[in-house]
């Protein structure tokens, strides 16, 4: 049954969500806070359901185009020998690197241009208000505007603020003691199509990974408890990087001489989101604003694109919009719960503090990154959690079976 249906957020589960909602029959309208489209980010990768996602929109292709080129994962030392690697091509799927890595933003710009032909997308504007009847979510927007809804899908990051606004205080985020630091610098002539890993003492390390815009994509790490650095300026949190790496060796100095003229800084400390319910009515979340993973899951972006799949079609094939979120719900939690599954340790082990702690991380990955038995370590790397059967909505005679 086709509804009037509100997406907030321009993000890749809410276009994957405007495209779905509109190609089975709804009428959709996207509020996105940011006056026009955003196409930055770093690398995401897609697998497994998320990819079969992608196929039905017909966009699979034009996703592994559009890669960074990226071939596979190494570790390096200070002297940037490589101590242990996995080249996707040799694993025989996924792994470290998958095989579909890509930008966010170009990933995000294909899935908005098509899903432009399906969905009103409305720029500079968000949600201030809303009010829900029994027929309808009456929403109130920061131009004025109030509009009816027969649903709302709240598509925005992990803070998002229109979840605040319906579910007030509910999140409760679990903290991965990890701190990211994404920017782009100038390539160099000795930048490969390797994503390059360099641990150093302290929870440390350095990446560079490729892209093929002609510059390089750096994250700076550190393990360490939540200080806060989220909320500090941007300024506050470079002086503060600086600080922690000046004396971090291999491309420390590089990477710190190029956040300095970047102008895509973007600093996270890990948080998960963990809601106890992803609806309240007829508004539902879906996304980072329902569910986020933290890169360290690995799967955020298969999460995205798949849920918001799901949340589509569970909403165009029944009137009742309780019931179609409620399926969404069932449909998804058990291959959220498992993406979530990251245990606190993992950062630990990744990141050690000591020399000692990066030697045996090396010699443990030399050893997986063997012949004999790196397929399986690469299967480990790419693991896929419990996820939706797609074919649930293949059954003949209901909206949700349309396929492009």
């Amino acid at each position: 049954m086709a509804h009037r249906i509100l997406v907030t957020g321009a993000s890749v589960a809410g276009t994957t969500a405007a495209w779905w909602l509109g190609h089975l029959g709804n009428e959709v309208t996207v509020v996105e806070r940011t006056p026009e489209f955003r196409d930055g980010g770093q690398n995401v990768d897609v697998r497994g359901v998320g990819r079969e996602v992608l196929r039905r929109m017909g966009l699979e292709q034009a996703a592994l185009d559009n890669g960074t080129g990226e071939t596979g994962t190494a570790w390096v030392d200070a002297d940037g020998r490589v101590a242990a690697k996995f080249a996707t091509a040799e694993l025989g799927g996924d792994g470290p690197t998958a095989e579909m890595e890509i930008l966010r933003g170009d990933l995000a710009r294909l899935l908005y241009e098509s899903a432009s032909a399906k969905a009103a997308f409305r720029f500079g504007d968000s949600v201030r208000g809303i009010e829900q009847e029994g027929d309808a979510a009456t929403v109130t927007f920061a131009d004025g505007r109030v509009e009816r809804f027969d649903a709302v899908v709240v598509a925005e990051g992990v803070g998002s603020a229109t979840r605040e606004l319906v579910f007030p205080r509910k999140n409760d985020p679990r903290w991965m003691d990890l701190t990211i630091a994404y920017f782009t610098i100038p390539r160099a002539v000795d930048d490969d199509r390797l994503w390059r890993w360099y641990h150093a003492p302290g929870g440390r390390s350095v990446s560079l990974r490729p892209d093929r815009k002609g510059t390089t994509r750096a994250m700076l790490t550190i393990q360490q408890p939540p200080g806060g650095e989220q909320d500090w300026t941007f300024d506050r949190q470079k002086a503060f990087l600086r600080e922690r790496f000046t004396d971090a060796g291999w491309q420390a100095r590089r990477v710190l001489d190029g956040m300095d003229g970047t102008d895509d800084f973007y600093l996270d400390v890990l948080r998960q989101v963990r809601m106890p319910r992803w609806s309240k009515g007829r508004v539902a979340l879906t996304g980072d604003a329902a569910w986020c993973a933290t890169p360290l899951a690995g799967i955020g972006t298969t999460l995205a694109v798949t849920g918001a799949f799901v949340l589509a079609q569970e909403l165009s094939r029944t009137h009742d919009i309780a019931k179609g979120l409620a399926a969404y719900e069932r449909a998804m939690r058990p291959m959220v719960e498992k993406g979530q599954a990251v245990p606190k340790l993992a950062p630990k082990l990744a990141n050690p503090q000591t020399r000692t702690g990066i030697r045996l991380l090396h010699g443990a990955l030399n050893l997986a990154s063997r012949p004999a038995v790196r397929n399986v370590a690469g299967k480990l790397f790419s693991r896929p959690p419990k996820a939706p059967d797609l074919s649930a909505y293949d059954r003949p005679g209901t909206l949700a079976s349309v396929r492009v």
